[in-house]
């Protein structure tokens, strides 16, 4: 059974390639979901194989960015950061029945962007999982809405 998280995520995941054209061939319909916990995508083109990150968030205005966002796993993400690599950004932001979506191209991403988070606790059910936030303070004009 899917978690209220996993159900948002796998919202904004289809409101992308239903909504979007893929933004390096531009042709509409060829953006395809990855497989789950496929490393730091979400989306791939299956034209021309560009790939994209989709993080989907529950906000009180789906017009206004918010200064952070959850990202996921920190370790996947710190090796392509160290190597260079950045995916491209779909930003979901869904209030009530509304949704927008943003996006940031990934030469417009830099490593002050991505926060480490404290990994998890002993106790924790994924002990020592370390994940990563999005710090978007600052960067918010570099969004471009696509809906």
């Amino acid at each position: 059974m899917p978690t209220a998280r996993q159900i948002l995520g796998h919202f904004g995941e289809t409101a992308i390639y239903k909504n979007c054209n893929c933004p390096k061939c531009k042709r509409p319909k060829t953006l395809k979901r990855l497989p789950n916990n496929f490393k730091c995508a979400d989306l791939i083109c299956d034209f021309c194989g560009y790939l994209a990150q989709v993080k989907t968030a529950s906000v009180t205005n789906h017009e206004i960015i918010p200064k952070a966002v959850l990202g996921a796993a920190w370790g996947p993400q710190k090796e392509r950061m160290d190597a260079a690599i950045y995916f491209p950004l779909f930003l979901v932001l869904v209030s009530g029945r509304k949704f927008g979506i943003y996006y940031l191209s990934a030469d417009l991403q830099e490593p002050k962007i991505f926060k480490s988070r404290k990994p998890l606790s002993q106790a924790a059910r994924r002990a020592g999982w370390q994940g990563f936030v999005y710090d978007l303070d600052g960067v918010t004009d570099r969004f471009v809405r696509l809906r």
